[in-house]
């Protein structure tokens, strides 16, 4: 399946719609396929925010330049003079993108259908909502259809989006958004500030650590379970040598001693066992209605 999904009433006003900011370092091939993926499902004068942290690879930059020449989307872009790190390039993206909601996009995530219209449609309906984060492949939580799993990359990503939409939104409660697709309330980041630079350094755990300070000022983070994003996982911090975990689990740890426990609970209860389903459902309609084999590969 192919083409985009009709969005909610009134989706398709591109004023509506929040700012796609996509970090970017290094790894060329995922960061092309993400653009590929902007052109095909953003309306035209979408604003697509790109944060170049200082790229090694000197193709990145004429990627972009290259991109930013031909796409019908309204495109921003800024280079860093050095390397920030995941958290300072993000917050210096924060301020450059004005009083916007934003979607925080990583280079290495290719999204389907009408992902941006529904993500903007799900925080429209609560005021309080922080955070969504849609399904993806490849996303912890939100991983579909193993739970808590590195699933394989869609054959079909077209076909997951659709499906998604074949229920009523029911945007169940997070503990936390994943980082690889994060809609953020601009009055939100207002009140609490960015993320934590000075902490988490390079990356890794300042969503995590955003998310709970939110939460403690009353914010809530939902799951968008009517939008999909694949993911590929980890490709922007390949060159580095980060990984997820170590010390910057241990400082989130520190800050918030009862993380790790919650997130446990979280999985061991499984709160999206139905939301899975009903997307597990969706996908077992399309595919008696026009089989298409496995979805993923």
């Amino acid at each position: 399946m192919s083409g985009k999904t009709a969005g909610p009433p009134g989706a398709g006003h591109t004023a509506a719609l929040p700012i796609v900011v996509v970090p970017v370092f290094n790894a060329l091939e995922a960061l092309d396929a993400c653009l590929a993926a902007l052109d095909r499902t953003l309306p035209a004068g979408a604003r697509v925010h790109l944060a170049d942290d200082a790229s090694t690879d000197p193709r990145v930059p004429a990627l972009l330049d290259d991109w930013r020449r031909r796409t019908r989307l309204a495109v921003s872009h800024a280079r860093r003079a050095v390397n920030l790190g995941f958290p300072g390039n993000c917050n210096l993206a924060f301020a450059e993108t004005g009083d916007a909601d934003l979607v925080l996009l990583n280079a290495d995530t290719e999204p389907a259908g009408d992902w941006l219209q529904r993500l903007a449609a799900c925080a429209a309906s609560d005021a309080r909502i922080a955070t969504a984060t849609p399904w993806s492949n490849n996303g912890e939580i939100v991983s579909f259809p193993l739970f808590v799993s590195p699933n394989p990359l869609p054959d079909d990503a077209e076909a997951l989006a659709f499906a998604a939409t074949r229920h009523t939104a029911a945007y169940p409660a997070l503990p936390t958004a994943v980082g690889f697709c994060m809609y953020l309330r601009r009055a939100a980041l207002c009140a609490i500030g960015g993320f934590d630079a000075e902490t988490f350094g390079k990356g890794y755990g300042e969503e995590n650590d955003w998310c709970l300070r939110a939460e403690a000022h009353g914010w809530r983070h939902v799951l968008c379970d009517d939008a999909y994003v694949v993911h590929r996982g980890h490709a922007s911090f390949a060159a580095t040598g980060h990984a997820p975990g170590g010390e910057n689990l241990r400082r989130l740890n520190a800050r918030w001693p009862g993380y790790n426990e919650r997130i446990a609970r979280f999985i061991l209860d499984d709160p999206l066992r139905d939301a899975r389903q009903r997307l597990a459902t969706g996908l077992a309609m399309l595919a008696a209605a026009s089989p298409q084999g496995d979805l993923f590969r």
